[in-house]
């Protein structure tokens, strides 16, 4: 180890974060400012092992990791100063910062996630026969977060190669640990998760460089994760401009600040001086030219804002002859084929779910893959949804393809901060330069008395979300071109299969192929009115516009197939042939998507009209359980029938 990398990075971290309180004070930082000073022997302690290609996941007060992970300190400056050569081109200042070139995944203004990814990381390692590692730096305060116990727990089962650093400097913003902990030995808590825990000095820089190289040695070796415990302090605000002493005293800040990392190191070798005064002169001038530099950036453009939401597209095409009228299988036969042969083609495709190994799904989602491509690529997981959320996003951060087995989407809401506040966002925030390549999937819909908690659909939720493409195929011939293209897209997908159309079968063939998203199916032709009917409100509408056909009415019946990104020429132009327009859902009315497509139709094609918009929806209530009471919440078939004939009919 060398003292002089861990001195260089420890007073790079502290003139740098100095300069930054400066550039706070002449407002050239135009939001939060969190710095490292006091705990720089962490940083560049653990970082001195870790090689370019290991993943760091940090805090909100990553600065210190970044620089000790080897960011060049012009583009940390540029990002704070929100320009256009910051290491996130601008979108995140201080707590934001990403670099994955040099492995800084992200740090992170959530408490948590960086368990959570740096878990994940470590699972697409192992995966892909790799030594490489992934480190999450975390303050005290997350140790009392779900994300820290479910995290620690797959890391520990799975003996995946992660290094989890907890920076306990006594405070999780102005709440003293110690009034917020049961146990606030933090170290001593990883025995109850099966690894070592190790307590140092966090302000002994060799201290925490030899308890970091034992555990990297030990990951690396596939021996398992290792939780670090640093104990430091920091020494100036939370964060830049608030007040300090509500909370804590003036002496005790100076108590810490006579026990600096920096001066410690320095009376520890005397015999390096001169050296420690040269590299002193040398950060200081690079600092400053840092600064002077990154105050000179250009700033990011009005047109980038929007850039980066979503990957590039790939251009497919659905094959001209659709499902045909070969052999016919169900929904989740469909949805089974399209896995299979992805998984086929493309090592890093893996499954994690509740019962998808070995018993192949609560729903036959997964059946018989386990014995094709075993535990690691088909992982049973705890009841663990914001864990293994968090852990889908770290894997595809660093080129896994993980697939998320729900069941149920009343269940993947336990992990809703995990997908809008990261998985959604990851892409944007990195400048294209991070794919999530992640496929959330469940079920959906009302129906076999499942009551409140397994009868959910929130797909109109999520849609509103910016980095989400959410699908709800009707057919198993939609089902499998959409899951294909699924598995081989770069944007994060939420995959939603209506429960009461599962076991449903129709014609698919056996060959494989994609269907694009945003493309909506002319489910049936007709004129005089359009329906546009979501999951398991298609085959109703067909059903019903049977009836009416046998009455001499035309009804034309669109699916949108996907709801993010959402076909709104397609229901146009069908608009624009009928004049009517009836939009059919399962869930209530409140904000739902037919409140979407009839603000669209209502801006884009009000000419187009005959007659008002009309909705049939379902009751805006919980779903109940007893069979009478789960029937009136959801529409039927004779509902839909009757106000197809009123719309009709309406002038």
């Amino acid at each position: 180890m060398s003292i002089t990398t861990i001195y260089r990075t420890m007073q790079l971290i502290r003139v740098a974060e100095e300069q930054l309180a400066r550039c706070y004070a002449r407002q050239l930082i135009h939001g939060a400012c969190h710095t490292y000073v006091g705990q720089e022997a962490i940083a560049a302690g653990v970082c001195l092992h870790l090689r370019a290609d290991d993943a760091v996941f940090s805090t909100h007060r990553g600065h210190g990791h970044a620089l000790a992970k080897g960011l060049p300190v012009e583009e940390l400056f540029a990002e704070l100063f929100g320009r256009a050569t910051g290491c996130s081109r601008g979108r995140g200042g201080s707590m934001h910062l990403f670099a994955p070139e040099i492995g800084l995944m992200g740090t992170s203004g959530i408490v948590g996630p960086s368990i959570l990814q740096a878990t994940g990381a470590g699972y697409a390692f192992r995966l892909a026969k790799t030594d490489r590692v992934g480190v999450a730096f975390f303050g005290d305060g997350a140790t009392n977060n779900g994300a820290f116990h479910e995290g620690l727990n797959l890391a520990s089962i799975w003996k995946l190669p992660v290094l989890f650093v907890c920076e306990n400097n006594q405070f999780a913003t102005e709440v003293p640990f110690q009034a917020a902990a049961g146990n606030p030995d933090v170290a001593a808590r990883a025995f109850g998760y099966g690894m070592p825990g190790v307590q140092v000095d966090g302000n002994d820089a060799w201290a925490v460089a030899e308890a970091a190289r034992e555990a990297v040695e030990r990951a690396r070796a596939g021996q398992g994760p290792t939780l670090i415990e640093c104990l430091t302090y920091r020494t100036r605000p939370h964060s830049e401009g608030m007040g300090d002493y509500t909370y804590r005293t003036r002496e005790e800040v100076e108590e810490w600040r006579r026990r600096c990392p920096i001066q410690r190191l320095r009376a520890a070798h005397p015999e390096r001086a001169a050296e420690f005064d040269r590299i002193d002169e040398e950060v200081a001038a690079s600092v400053a030219a840092a600064s002077k530099g990154a105050e000179a950036a250009p700033w990011p453009t009005a047109d980038e804002a929007t850039t980066h939401v979503y990957a590039p597209a790939r251009v497919v095409r659905e094959p001209a002859g659709g499902p045909g009228s070969g052999r016919e299988i169900s929904l989740v036969a469909a949805t089974l084929e399209a896995l299979d042969e992805q998984m086929r083609d493309d090592a890093s495709i893996f499954v994690l779910g509740e019962g998808i190994g070995v018993r192949g799904g609560n729903f036959g989602t997964t059946a018989g893959l386990f014995a094709k491509y075993g535990a690691e690529r088909l992982r049973d997981t705890p009841i663990a949804e914001r864990g293994f959320t968090g852990l889908a996003c770290g894997a595809a951060m660093v080129g896994g393809r993980p697939v998320v087995d729900f069941m149920f989407i009343d269940f993947l809401n336990d992990a809703f901060g995990e997908i809008v506040n990261q998985i959604a966002k990851m892409q944007y925030m990195s400048s294209g330069r991070l794919k999530m390549p992640v496929l959330l999937r469940g079920c959906i819909g009302i129906g076999h008395a499942a009551a409140t908690h397994h009868s959910g659909s929130y797909y109109s939720l999520y849609s509103h979300i910016p980095g989400l493409r959410v699908v709800v195929p009707s057919s198993p011939y939609d089902a499998k071109g959409l899951f294909t293209h699924a598995l081989r897209c770069q944007d994060p997908v939420l995959f939603l299969e209506p429960r009461e159309l599962m076991a449903v079968k129709g014609p698919v063939p056996a060959a494989s192929y994609e269907i694009p998203f945003g493309v909506a199916r002319v489910v049936q032709a007709g004129g005089q009115l359009t329906v546009v009917a979501v999951g398991a409100m298609v085959p109703k509408a067909v059903a019903a516009a049977g009836e009416l056909a046998g009455e001499g009415l035309s009804v034309e019946v669109i699916d949108p197939r996907t709801i993010a990104p959402l076909d709104v020429e397609t229901i146009l132009a069908s608009v624009e042939k009928t004049g009517r327009l009836l939009i059919a859902e399962e869930t209530f009315a409140q904000c739902n998507l037919g409140a979407e497509i009839a603000a669209q139709v209502a801006s884009r094609g009000f000419d187009f009209l005959d007659a008002p918009i009309r909705r049939v929806t379902g009751a805006a209530a919980p779903t109940p359980y007893s069979p009478p009471l789960e029937a009136a919440v959801v529409p039927s078939q004779a509902a839909l029938a009757d106000a197809m004939r009123q719309l009709i009919r309406e002038r």
